[in-house]
């Protein structure tokens, strides 16, 4: 599977790390346990179009947002998951 990292180009997947779903948002510090449950543990079986986070670890070391479908794999796009920051 080749991934389309924005900064490098279209990369073979071994040169990536996965790091999960795109969409989790993290809860409060102080969030009650059954928040902290759910999003420690709870999962959906997703099917479909779906946004991925992943690490070029072995490139630039950016984290890119892929967008992909998890029943053909088929890449339809990528992004840094967040914008660089500007120097100062």
């Amino acid at each position: 599977m080749l991934i389309p990292c924005p900064h490098c180009g279209a990369r073979d997947h071994a040169e990536f790390a996965y790091s999960g779903d795109a969409g989790l948002s993290r809860p409060a510090p102080d969030a009650a346990d059954s928040v902290w449950l759910d999003y420690v543990y709870q999962r959906n079986n997703a099917s479909g179009d779906h946004v991925e986070l992943w690490h070029h670890i072995y490139g630039c070391r950016q984290y890119i947002a892929v967008s992909r479908n998890l029943r053909t794999h088929e890449i339809s796009g990528a992004q840094f998951a967040s914008k660089p920051r500007a120097e100062s």
